[in-house]
């Protein structure tokens, strides 16, 4: 009896060790396919394009989007060191101005990310990582909806932009392409993504002789000034996409005051909706004073680039030696391929504006912001806002915000202490009227 358990007993063990084994290779096999892909630290790429690139399609397999949280530039103005995280990452701001409105909450503060920085060679080393996600990833098949994978293919916008002169509807015109595709999961975009472009389209594609019209009354202005100058940019279907002038005026004025512009675009309230661009200066009596216009039809690096190379020949290649815009990325770039002379800052009245859109869902916010303002107002130099800063971070445990991250690796843009040592006038006061 005794023997016969026992030998039941050791078949019993032994059986259950080598379902242990199996499921032991069955686990090992699972990892070993997921680590040929997986990113690990130490890892080299020729190019941040090329790393950007391998942790977007890590995210794809694994369910979640890879998006540049921040980065930081070298003296050289090349990119020295980039955060890729989840797009879930960061804080959920609930300040709503509509409580009626029901919103995803698409930040849960997930901490999966990647980051690597530029070795001497050129190449590109990953110095950490972190793989944990705080929430549920998405199925393969949902991956495509990601913003960063759905594009829209040349061929199939001219389809919607012909099918849109013809008046089909927009919901007509993405089913068109569904039908064309078998089905709606063939496609990389949605219908929503249809309607966008053909609204961007639209913006500047002007109605019957509205082009002639402006060419017309340019042509009238420059008749009765020869100094009245104006650039008209077209697309390859002779479509008017940008436009740029400078009156007599204005080109005589930025020989006096042109040593500071300021740069803005905003939104007319047209039934065009392009965006207006202005370059202002400041005369010797403090006040505004406008030293050339333009209407774009987007604001992408490639149109800015455009129009400060047209706003530069028309002040004979004389660009101001200071400029102070908002925190637009593809305004920063072109300025440092059109205007690569020239100091550029941020305008302080902007970026303290939006603290309560970025800092309002702390709990302590009032505190945060009093601090804040007297770190950046009150400091006197550069070691001074350095100490300041670092003490205001640790007070309010802010080391995790994004935005004051990048806010302070951009600093020298900015901060008072950081650039007083350039003439501003009076031009920094121009934004907030």
């Amino acid at each position: 009896m005794e023997e016969c358990s026992l030998k039941k007993s050791e078949n019993c063990s032994s059986q259950f060790n080598v379902m242990e084994d199996n499921h032991f290779e069955e686990i090992e096999d699972t990892r070993s396919a997921k680590e040929e892909w997986e990113p690990k630290p130490g890892m080299v790429f020729d190019s941040f394009d090329k790393f950007f690139q391998y942790y977007k399609s890590y995210g794809n397999k694994m369910g979640f989007e890879a998006i540049i949280r921040s980065s930081r530039k070298g003296d050289d103005g090349e990119l020295i060191y980039a955060n890729l995280t989840c797009s879930c990452g960061g804080k959920w701001n609930g300040n709503s101005r509509n409580a009626f409105k029901t919103q995803s909450l698409t930040k849960t503060y997930c901490k999966a990310r990647s980051t690597a920085s530029r070795r001497p060679d050129g190449k590109w080393q990953i110095v950490s990582i972190i793989f944990d996600h705080n929430h549920e990833l998405s199925s393969l098949g949902k991956t495509r909806y990601f913003k960063s994978n759905r594009t829209i293919q040349p061929n199939l916008k001219r389809k919607l932009e012909v099918n849109d002169r013809i008046e089909i509807r927009p919901n007509k015109n993405f089913n068109s392409l569904v039908v064309e595709a078998s089905c709606p999961e063939n496609l990389t975009f949605r219908q929503k993504d249809c309607i966008n472009y053909i609204k961007k389209v639209g913006r500047i594609r002007l109605g019957v002789g509205d082009a002639y019209a402006i060419q017309k009354y340019f042509l009238k202005m420059q008749n009765d000034n020869s100094n009245f100058f104006y650039i008209m940019d077209f697309d390859e279907e002779g479509r008017l996409k940008n436009v740029m002038w400078v009156d007599a005026r204005s080109r005589a004025a930025f020989k006096e005051f042109g040593d500071v512009v300021t740069f803005d675009t905003t939104y007319l309230t047209n039934k065009y909706d392009i965006p207006f661009a202005t370059f202002v200066g400041v005369d010797h009596h403090g006040h505004s004073t406008l030293l050339g216009c333009g209407l774009i039809s987007n604001e992408d690096t490639q149109t800015f680039v455009w129009l400060f190379q047209s706003w530069l020949a028309c002040m004979s290649n004389c660009a101001p030696k200071a400029i102070i815009t908002d925190q637009d990325k593809a305004i920063r770039n072109a300025i440092e391929i059109v205007f690569p002379g020239t100091r550029h800052r941020w305008c302080l009245w902007h970026i303290m504006k939006k603290l309560s859109e970025k800092l309002q869902s702390y709990h302590e916010y009032e505190h945060i912001k009093f601090s804040l303002q007297n770190v950046v107002y009150d400091s006197l130099t550069h070691e001074e806002f350095e100490e300041r800063w670092n003490r205001f971070i640790d007070k309010h445990n802010l080391h995790d915000n994004d935005w004051l991250l990048g806010l302070y690796t951009e600093r020298q843009r900015w901060v008072p202490a950081f650039v007083k040592d350039t003439f501003w006038a009076e031009a920094i006061h121009l934004f907030s009227r």
